[in-house]
């Protein structure tokens, strides 16, 4: 998988677009769980391609919400994004704003772990110590009503 942009470029992509710290915030913690999910699922060799697509998943979301993955493709390829990035970064919105699907497994990790990392940021945020530091399983799954 190649990457067309560095991780300090894609920084800066994201605060261009981004301006609250909780996007800036929730795109670093799908990243980290991105990079994570590459080594523990066999993709360690993809780790830095995943963290990209993790870090810049929400690209759009802040300045953008109605066109959420709509306007991503532009503001993306604009600063030399291959395609491959694009289309795993647009496919976590399959079925809400878009119709690209989840088809690598990288894919699929990303439609998840943004719904769960943003489940679990909420929950934090509702604590009094506002952090994951002191949450228990228990405490998450209690707010967690499937």
């Amino acid at each position: 998988m190649e990457n067309h942009i560095t991780r300090q470029e894609a920084i800066a992509l994201l605060r261009q677009y981004n301006k609250d710290p909780f996007h800036i915030q929730h795109g670093l913690t799908v990243e980290g769980v991105m990079r994570w999910y590459a080594e523990e699922l066999g993709y360690g060799e993809e780790k830095e391609f995943w963290g990209l697509v993790g870090l810049l998943h929400d690209i759009d979301f802040e300045m953008y919400p109605e066109e959420h993955c709509i306007k991503a493709p532009e503001l993306l390829s604009a600063t030399g994004v291959g395609e491959q990035m694009i289309h795993a970064i647009c496919s976590h919105a399959y079925g809400m704003h878009v119709d690209v699907k989840p088809e690598h497994m990288m894919e699929k990790v990303l439609f998840a772990a943004d719904e769960l990392t943003g489940l679990i940021w909420a929950t934090a945020l509702m604590r009094p110590s506002k952090s994951v530091q002191d949450m228990e399983l228990k405490s998450l799954k209690k707010k967690y009503k499937p």
